[in-house]
C-alpha cells in the first residue's frame, strides 16, 4: 500500500473527480472536486478556508503517539502529527490559520476484538479538544456511533456530503482497521453536512 500518495478517480455516484485518501493520508486543494474517505473508528478531520476556497482532509487512526516516525515520514497515522501537517500544508498553500473552520467525523464502534482501546471515542476526544485548544470553530461533527461513513467534501464550498454504511460482521473496513493497528504494534497503546444515499 502506498502511504504517501492519495488515489485519483472519477466517482462515478456523484459524477466528479475525487482524491480518496487512506489511514495516515492527507489532501489539501483547491476548486472543483471533492476528497473522499470511508471511516469505521478513524476520525477525518475537514479544514477550510472559506476565503480563499482552500480545503483539506486528514484520515487518522489513533490520538498520539510518542513523537515515533512512521514509515513514511512525519507519524500522521496519530492525530496529533496528522492535525499539524494538515494545517501546515494549508499555511503552505496560502491560507491564514486564523480563518480555519473544521468539521469532523468518524470515530465509530466498530473493531471488535479492540474494546479495551475505545479508539473510536479516544479519537474524538481528542479531535474535539485540540481544535478547541487551537482556536479553530468547529462548524459541524458526527461522531461515535456504530455505524462506519463515507465522506465526500468539497472544498470549493466547504460542504460535506456523509453516507453512513451498513456494518457487516468482518466487512473490509473493519478488517482494514485491524491490519492497521496491527501494523501500529506498540504504539496502538453538525451542521452543513449534506446526507446522501446509494451504494457504498
Amino acid at each position: 500500500m502506498d502511504h504517501t500518495t492519495p488515489i485519483h478517480f472519477f466517482d462515478r455516484e456523484l459524477q466528479v473527480d475525487t482524491v480518496r485518501i487512506l489511514p495516515g493520508q492527507y489532501y489539501a486543494g483547491a476548486g472543483h472536486g471533492s476528497i473522499s474517505t470511508v471511516l469505521g473508528s478513524c476520525v477525518a478531520t475537514c479544514l477550510w478556508d472559506p476565503v480563499l476556497r482552500i480545503g483539506g482532509m486528514n484520515h487518522f487512526m489513533l490520538p498520539g503517539g510518542q513523537g515515533t516516525p512512521s514509515l513514511w515520514g512525519v507519524s500522521t497515522r496519530f492525530g496529533v502529527h496528522a492535525m499539524e501537517v494538515l494545517i501546515n500544508e494549508m499555511i503552505r498553500r496560502g491560507v491564514e490559520r486564523r480563518r480555519l473552520v473544521a468539521k469532523v467525523f468518524g470515530g465509530a464502534n466498530v473493531l471488535k476484538g479492540f474494546e479495551m482501546l475505545d479508539v473510536g471515542a479516544r479519537n474524538s476526544e481528542f479531535v474535539l479538544t485540540f481544535l478547541r485548544e487551537e482556536g479553530i470553530a468547529l462548524k459541524a461533527q458526527d461522531l461515535l456511533g456504530s455505524s462506519p461513513r463515507k465522506l465526500h467534501f468539497f472544498p470549493e464550498t466547504g460542504q460535506v456530503k456523509l453516507k453512513r454504511l451498513h456494518l457487516v460482521a468482518d466487512d473490509d473496513i473493519q478488517r482494514q482497521e485491524r491490519a492497521y493497528l496491527d501494523r501500529l504494534g506498540d504504539n496502538a497503546g453538525g451542521g452543513d453536512v449534506e446526507l446522501f444515499t446509494g451504494k457504498p
